[in-house]
Formats: C-alpha cells, sequence, structure tokens
C-alpha cells in the first residue's frame, strides 16, 4: 500500500470526523429551539432526560463534506444524494413531529426507487456453486426491498447510547479495510471511509451517556448508506459479494429477524414497539448500557473479522469463525426471551396449574 494512499484514507476519515464534531454543539442547540427532543421517559425508553436529537443532520452534512472534497460526480452519486436527501427529510421531519410508520415507509421507498430507477444500482444476477442466476425484472423489487431492509435493520436497532452508530462504523470499516487490500478503490470506497468519519464525529457525542440522539435522520441514513455500499458490491455477482456485507450487519438483521418472529408469534404488527431486542436481553441482565452496547461491538467486530479472514485470508478459517459465532446466537436465543417469550410462558402455565 503507497504512501499516497495511506494518507487519502486518512483525510476522508479525518475531515468529516472532525467537521462533524465541531458542528454538533450548533445541531444541539438547533434541535432543542425546534423540540427535536426524545423526552419519551420510562417504559422501553433507557434513558432517563430528554436529549435532543437530530444527529443524522451531522452525520449527513460530514458525508456531504467529504464527499465534496473525495468524490467524483457520476449519475450515479446524484442519486445517492437525492436518495438522501429524502430519507435525511423524512427523518428530521419525524425527529420533530413523529411521522406516522405509513408516512416514513413511503420516504423510504421513494429514496429506494431513485437509487434503482435514477441510479440504476442493481442487484442483476449472481454466481454461487457453479449456478448463474439473472434476475431480470425481478432486480428492481429485489433491490427495493434489501434497501429497504437496511435502512430499518439499523433504525430497529437504535435502542441504546452508541450502538446504531457503532454498528455503522464497524461495517463501513471493515468494508474500506476490504476494499483498500482489494485494491477496489471506486464508489464504496469513498463512501465507507467518509461515513465512517463521519459517524465516528457523531459516536463522541452519542456513546454512553449520550448528549444527542441519531434520530430516525440518523438510522435511517446510516441504513441507507450501508444499502448502497453493499448493492456496490454487487457488481461482482459473486456469492461472496452477496453474502459477506450482510453477515457483517449479523447483530442488525438477526435483531430484526427475531423481532419480526416474536411479534408474529404473539399476534402483534412486526412493527409494534417492545422491551425485547438482544440489547434489552442484555440489559436484563443487570448489565450497564456501556457493557451492553460494548457486548455487542466485541460480536460484531467478530463478525467483520470473519468476513475479512473469509475474503482476504483462508475461506475454511472464516467458515470456523461464522460457525463458532453462530452457535453463541443459538446459545444466546436458548436462553432468553428475544424469539420466545418463555418467562409469559411460565406464567401462564403456572396460572393453569393454580386453577387446577
Amino acid at each position: 500500500m503507497n504512501q499516497d494512499l495511506i494518507t487519502k484514507i486518512i483525510l476522508m476519515i479525518l475531515i468529516p470526523f472532525l467537521f462533524v464534531v465541531l458542528l454538533i454543539p450548533y445541531i444541539k442547540k438547533i434541535a432543542v429551539q425546534i423540540h427535536a427532543v426524545d423526552d419519551h421517559i420510562g417504559g422501553r425508553h433507557i434513558h432517563k432526560k430528554p436529549i435532543p436529537k437530530l444527529g443524522g443532520l451531522a452525520i449527513f452534512f460530514g458525508f456531504l463534506l467529504g464527499y465534496m472534497i473525495f468524490g467524483t460526480p457520476s449519475a450515479m452519486m446524484n442519486a445517492v444524494l437525492i436518495g438522501s436527501f429524502i430519507i435525511l427529510i423524512v427523518g428530521v421531519m419525524d425527529d420533530i413531529t413523529e411521522l406516522s410508520a405509513k408516512t416514513q415507509f413511503i420516504g423510504q421507498l421513494a429514496a429506494a426507487c431513485v437509487i434503482v430507477f435514477y441510479g440504476n444500482i442493481l442487484i442483476r444476477d449472481i454466481s454461487a456453486f457453479g449456478l448463474y442466476i439473472e434476475f431480470s425484472w425481478l432486480s428492481y423489487p429485489l433491490t427495493i426491498l434489501f434497501i429497504l431492509g437496511c435502512i430499518n435493520c439499523i433504525n430497529l436497532i437504535d435502542g441504546l447510547d452508541g450502538l446504531s452508530g457503532g454498528i455503522s462504523a464497524i461495517y463501513y470499516l471493515t468494508i474500506g479495510i476490504i476494499a483498500t487490500i482489494q485494491g477496489k478503490l471506486g464508489l464504496d470506497f469513498i463512501l465507507a471511509f467518509v461515513m465512517l468519519g463521519s459517524t465516528l464525529g457523531f459516536l463522541v457525542y452519542n456513546f454512553n451517556p449520550a448528549t444527542i440522539f441519531a434520530g430516525n435522520s440518523g438510522s435511517m441514513f446510516m441504513g441507507f448508506i450501508i444499502a448502497i455500499i453493499a448493492l456496490l458490491g454487487f457488481k461482482n455477482v459473486t456469492m461472496t459479494s452477496l453474502i459477506i456485507p450482510l453477515i457483517i450487519l449479523a447483530i442488525p438483521i438477526l435483531d430484526t429477524l427475531f423481532a419480526i418472529i416474536r411479534r408474529t408469534l404473539k399476534g402483534e404488527s412486526p412493527f409494534h414497539a417492545d422491551r425485547f431486542h438482544i440489547h434489552h436481553q442484555l440489559l436484563n441482565r443487570n448489565l450497564s448500557q456501556k457493557t451492553t452496547v460494548i457486548i455487542i461491538y466485541i460480536v460484531d467486530l467478530l463478525f467483520a473479522f470473519a468476513s475479512i479472514v473469509y475474503v482476504l485470508r483462508d475461506a475454511k478459517l472464516g467458515y470456523l469463525i461464522y460457525g463458532i459465532l453462530l452457535i453463541i446466537v443459538i446459545v444466546f436465543v436458548a436462553k432468553t426471551n428475544v424469539v420466545f417469550d418463555t418467562d409469559n410462558v411460565k406464567k401462564k402455565i403456572m396460572e393453569k396449574s393454580n386453577k387446577k
């Protein structure tokens, strides 16, 4: 790796980082003035005092500055900027007035459609295990669903100080490392390191105890860019390019999957909020917010490390690490209420036994 490339990477991280660190104090004041504040105390909410939102606004401006300095204009990037702006506006409006889930979904769908139909960024085909699959017209709905899934995975896991930002930062760092070592210095390389700097700048204020939240403007924007980076990696049309970005996001993906299963089994809407997420299960074991987040970081870093090993070093070792992590996840699911509310089931059984 040459010195110029190392210098460029450092600047792509450092400039957005410093900009966001300097910008957030002003964003916090604006958030308080327009009442973009999370003042829900108690219940499923962990914080004990009102906290300003709009952290996503700072992340977006850091991203924008980084792209202006290091990016190259293109129709594809125009689509990313337009889609990002739509996501940001919808998120900021929700941070101020709490939009309905339907309105948020329409905004997410509009942003995804810009990427697919204007940016022409699509999952067109894939080859794996000696097979080649061309998606044809299914490329459009498949890509839109993928973008929506990434947005909502990060949005749903945004429940503790530093959690969504930290997981997103780990993703950006991992993709940036893989792209750099492979010599693939395209748009995904630039987006990964610029977003890493912006997100780390936000985490200075968001790690426990947080003085600002990402809000929906931040969690949706980070998830949106994660989806774009992953889609840009799909151009290699191999199983590796499809699966690896998803495995790096194992924690938010599993958390979302568990939430859908759990709520469906209860007869509730998949969008119904509750206190059974992975981070809630750890908190129920008398762990602090900070400890809980660090544990999730470590597991996510292990998934990221396994992905780097798989892609760049030794596929068999990568499989071994994935297998160990899968066993850990299975044990965790079995011992908690993250999928099945076992405590509630036991309570009902006891009540029936007492009646008899």
